[in-house]
């Protein structure tokens, strides 16, 4: 597979020409709610907190800090897209390094797209013994493709187009961008 690389002034066009769906402050907002709602649900099980690399790094990182109770961190990185803007086979690139055992988790992702990757994630917690697994993501697409996986804590609901920002690439890059950008024409 060749290796996909965008110029920097390809980047700022994407970026000129996006349409800014959510700014840095409703990001923030949303990470927020997120946080209170996962400190009301599990801030007395001293979790593992997982996130799913490499999208879920900076929600991640984002709600880490606001979160105000014991836990634990870990990350894995299974993907479907692997590079491409269309989804196939989930492949496991590195599993989490915690025992899972007899443990609360919640595996943090960018996106809840079609739900095929984070259901597939959150089953393979559960086989290897978790008690409990929770789901959050950044972001939610609105569309008719789910297949009905539904994640426990949502920060923004968005339109079904392509995304990138805040965990989200666009061609591997991008995904320092400040706010949920979409852009036309994949």
């Amino acid at each position: 597979m060749a290796k996909i690389e965008i110029s920097s002034v390809e980047a700022a066009a994407v970026m000129a020409n996006a349409d800014l769906l959510h700014s840095q402050a409703e990001v923030e907002q949303a990470l927020d709610r997120m946080a209170a709602s996962i400190t009301n649900e599990m801030g007395e099980q001293n979790p593992i907190i997982m996130s799913v690399m490499n999208g879920g790094l900076i929600p991640c990182g984002h709600l880490l800090t606001r979160l105000g109770f014991p836990l634990r961190q870990d990350y894995l990185h299974a993907s479907r897209y692997r590079g491409n803007t269309t989804g196939s086979a989930l492949k496991w690139l590195c599993h989490p390094h915690e025992s899972l055992d007899g443990e609360v988790v919640l595996i943090v992702d960018d996106i809840l797209d079609e739900g095929y990757t984070l259901d597939a994630i959150v089953e393979a917690c559960r086989k290897e013994g978790a008690k409990a697994v929770y789901s959050a993501v950044l972001v939610e697409k609105i569309h008719n493709r789910s297949n009905g996986f539904k994640a426990d804590f949502i920060g923004l609901h968005v339109e079904d187009r392509y995304l990138f920002g805040y965990g989200m690439d666009y061609k591997g890059f991008l995904r320092n961008a400040a706010g949920i950008y979409a852009v036309d024409g994949l």
